[in-house]
Order: structure tokens, then sequence, then C-alpha cells
């Protein structure tokens, strides 16, 4: 019935039994409702004698059909079996409906200050579970023959000797070198097009080149130099104040791009992941990187430079911060075949430069989330909000490994893309563990970023002393350690001030194993830190 007949007065018998119908379906609704299994008596009287109930339920009873309790019985015979069968089903993993790990989700999500208050009372960190996992004895990833590795990319293992060359620090090679005069080099190197720095380096080195090249039986060679180190990670741990405090030393010539993310992401064609396959970075765009410490490496071997014996123990490296941890394009490339990828970064740079010095850069990883946190996270940022993230993410990779292993959970893309907040890269000893895999102790320097702050003079000679190199000038040595700290906290930032006590509380019972573990391995309770 419409509006327009209410109101013209039309229809009014149709009215009438429109409103009798609304009234009775009223009335209907305020009835109780009545189940299968309610057998009260609608005509007894409320205020009847307790002991006539017996006799109205056999009355009531009497009046189901023998179709009801067959269909009753059935139904609850069906029931049965199902909760049978799912127990049956169950094994230590749970239940047999559990969510595989690439669909992980929370159960429950707070939010507001409900959640902060929530969380204070209730910690969703089983840390008696992950103590127990790290506790373990920790099964060393079984390492791939080299064969396997090479074969992955014949490619890099062709342009890259077996050998270097002798009496130079670097290692450095000769290449054959057959382009034309004329000819730009650096025309289709790929970081020319995505730093204009390094094009503008490379503008320099090309106007020179030919001055370089060393010449042989007829022939042109240029010299080729791969990093003698690597300051592989971890993000917001002062890997960036270290690189440009390193330059200052005179036998340190860095590649002018501090993080080309090469080993890890644009030799398999990715920048940012979220972007998708790009363009393979060929691995000569990456050498490319490091022709300014060759052309000097060249100087010292020619003669032609005044410091010939230092040119010869100039080295050079790189710091690209996701080196330590990132492996994801194995499973955008193989993801219907690994669920833990089945080569590692640190794979492909021990087998072409089995000698390679590594240095890593740590800190209290709860505080390196919130760094992390605040320096990616673009809008809407808050203490309220990092605290939501973190509760998620922590209940996320505590359901992957309640069925998966640690490291399938550490290394697990699906999940780091589901987490809100990175919290696997505090996990320090995984990453680590994997890299002793392949490096020998005495290969690794690991640090502090709190070390590194407190004292730096002391720290940085850490670091040059492990890199054996000459010792500074006082000149140089004033100017290192009165250069201003890099890449340090926006004030932005700094204006939403800590984290929430509820937070750094569930972080720091989440990171604790791992942690005890990472401590002594390195024999060193600072790396606790339980004075953070």
């Amino acid at each position: 019935m419409s509006l327009s007949d209410c109101k013209n007065g039309s229809n009014t018998p149709r009215l009438h039994n429109h409103l009798r119908s609304l009234h009775i379906a009223e009335n209907y609704a305020k009835r109780p409702v009545r189940t299968f299994l309610d057998f009260r008596d609608t005509n007894v009287a409320k205020n009847l004698d307790i002991k006539h109930v017996p006799m109205l339920f056999l009355k009531n009873l009497q009046r189901i059909s023998k179709i009801k309790v067959v269909s009753f019985l059935l139904g609850l015979t069906l029931t049965f079996f199902i909760m049978v069968s799912y127990v049956l089903m169950w094994d230590k993993k749970g239940p047999l409906f559990t969510p595989s790990p690439y669909q992980l989700r929370p159960a429950a999500i707070l939010t507001g200050t409900t959640a902060t208050r929530a969380s204070s009372k209730k910690n969703p960190v089983n840390v008696k579970v992950l103590a127990k996992l790290i506790k373990q004895e920790y099964t060393p990833r079984k390492v791939p023959d080299e064969k396997d590795v090479i074969a992955t990319d014949s490619h890099l293992f062709s342009v890259i000797p077996r050998r270097f060359l002798p009496g130079i620090k670097s290692p450095c090679w000769y290449e054959e070198f057959s382009s034309k005069p004329g000819n730009d080099l650096y025309r289709k190197n790929l970081f020319t097009l995505r730093s204009k720095s390094f094009k503008t380096v490379c503008d320099r080195l090309r106007a020179n080149f030919h001055k370089h090249l060393y010449h042989k039986d007829g022939k042109d060679f240029r010299l080729r130099c791969l990093p003698y180190f690597y300051i592989i990670g971890q993000p917001k741990c002062g890997t960036t104040d270290l690189f440009h405090r390193m330059l200052l030393h005179p036998e340190v010539k860095f590649n002018i791009m501090k993080e080309p993310h090469w080993w890890t992401r644009k030799r398999f064609g990715y920048i940012r992941f979220k972007d998708g396959f790009q363009e393979s970075f060929r691995v000569e765009d990456y050498l490319d990187l490091f022709d300014l410490a060759a052309h000097s490496i060249q100087e010292g071997i020619t003669g032609n430079s005044s410091g010939h014996h230092r040119a010869l123990q100039l080295i050079t490296g790189e710091a690209s911060a996701s080196t330590m941890w990132d492996n994801q394009a194995w499973s955008y490339l193989h993801a219907d075949k690994e669920t833990e990828p089945p080569f590692l970064a640190q794979d492909f740079i021990h087998a072409v430069q089995p000698d390679a010095k590594i240095i890593i850069m740590l800190r209290d990883p709860v505080e390196r989330l919130y760094s992390d946190y605040l320096y990616f996270k673009m809008a809407n940022k808050s203490a309220e909000d990092f605290h939501q993230k973190v509760i998620e993410s922590v209940q996320l990779f505590q359901s992957c490994v309640s069925e998966w292993s640690l490291r399938s959970c550490t290394y697990n893309t699906s999940l780091f893309n589901d987490m809100p907040v990175r919290l696997n890269l505090g996990m320090y000893i995984v990453f680590l563990l994997d890299w002793l895999s392949v490096f020998s102790k005495e290969q690794i320097l690991v640090l502090r970023l709190e070390d590194y702050a407190a004292n730096l003079k002391e720290t940085i000679q850490k670091v040059f002393d492990f890199l054996s190199v000459g010792p500074l000038s006082q000149q140089v040595e004033a100017a290192l350690t009165k250069q201003p700290m890099s890449n340090t906290r926006r004030e932005e930032d700094r204006s939403l001030g800590p984290m929430l006590p509820a937070t750094r509380n569930i972080l720091r019972n989440f990171h604790q194993p791992f942690n005890r573990k990472l401590a002594s391995l390195l024999d060193n309770k600072a790396f606790l830190w339980n004075n953070s």
C-alpha cells in the first residue's frame, strides 16, 4: 500500500484490513517464541502448583508426533558423530580446519584505549611457547651446494672470476674491454635511471674512462672490483650514519649509492615488491657502482698515483640494509615450490667472494620497531596506532609458529606482508645464524647502535681495525667525531613521544627469548638489552 493511498482516503476497506494485519503481527511479535523443546501449556495458570509439572510434561510429550521424535534423534546422532570425528582429527598442530599461515588473521583486535587497557591486563604474547621454541636446539639450515647456487645465475658467475688479482686488497680483476671510443658506457646502466647522484658520477667517469684502461697484447682491459665489505643491516640501526663516517677514511672508497639493494631485489627485477616485477639489473650495472674505487686502484697499479702503495690498499663497500634479512624475491619467483627460500643472499655473496667482510649494526629490537614504524608510515601515526599494529603482528606471528617452524615464519613473505609492522626484522638471531652457515665468525662484526652512540670514537675504531685499514690522522679523526648524526628521527615524529608502556612490555616479552639466544651466541650480555 502506498503512502498516497492513505493520504487521499481511497481504498478504505483495504486500509482497515492492512491495519488489522499490522495489529495481529504486532501482538504475535510480543508472544514468547516456542521452540521444539518448549513443553509449556499455554492454558495452564501461572500459579499452578509445581507438583503438576511432570504430568504436564508427559501430556505435551504425547503431542509430539513420531516423525518429530525420529527427526530429533537423527539430528542428535548426526551432531554426536560430527563432534567425535572432529575430536579424532585433532592433532598436535590443532584442529583439522586450522587456517594456513598464508591466510593468518588474529582472532580479535581491540581498538583505541580499550586495547591499551586490555593488553596491560592480558599480554597476548605466550612467552613460554616462544622461549621453548628458541631454547630448542637450533636446526641449521641446509646450505645448498655451490654448483646449485651457480646454476641459478650462470651469467653472474661467468662475469665474476673465481680468483682475484694478487697484491691488491680489494677483490678486483681485469675484464676485456672492446667498446669503441665515444660509446656511452653507462647509458644502459639502470642505476643511472634511478639515481641522479650516480648519473653525475658516471659523467665524471666517462670523461676519463679510457685513461684508466690497462693495455696488454694489443687488447684493452678495465679493472673491475667487488665490495671488500658489506654493511648488511639492520634498518633503523645506524647504518646510514656509519656509512657516511667511514667515507672520511682515506683508504675507504664507497660507491656513491649507499643502498643499491642489488643482491636482494634489483638483480631479480624488483625495486619495491608492491610494484611487481620491473626490470632485472645486470651484474655489470652493479659493478659499475664501484668504478670510482677501481679507477683509483688502477692508478696505483700503473704507478700513476703519488701514493700508489696506498692505492693498492684501497677498499670499497656497500651498505644495503636489506642484505641481512630480505629474501622475499624467491617467494615471488617460486611461489608454488618453497615454504622457505631455497637460496639466501649470503649464498651468492659467499660463492663469488668467500673472504668478504660483513658488518652488522643492531639495536634494541623494541626501539628499532618503533623507529621503523615512525620512519616508514607516512600518515595517521600515533603511539596508540603503533600499539594496535604491534598486537596484530604478534598474534599473526604466534599463529604461524604454532603451525610452522620458526625459520619458515621469519622468512614467510605472506606473513610479512600481512603484519602491519616489520616485527620479524628484530629476530636478529635467526638471520645471524643463517649468515654464520656460510661465513665464519671472524668474518662478521656485530655492533650495537647504543655503543656506537655512547662511544663513537671507540666503536668506529673497532670497525677500522676489523677492516685492517691504517690509522687516522688527528684532523680526520676530529672531523669524523664532530660530524652530526645522519638520518635521525624527524621533528614531527619526535612530537609523538615514546611508545606506550603496554606496547613496550609486549615487545620486550616477545623479543626476550631471541635476545637471550643472541647474547649467548655472541658471548655478550649487552645484547640482552635489559637496561634499555
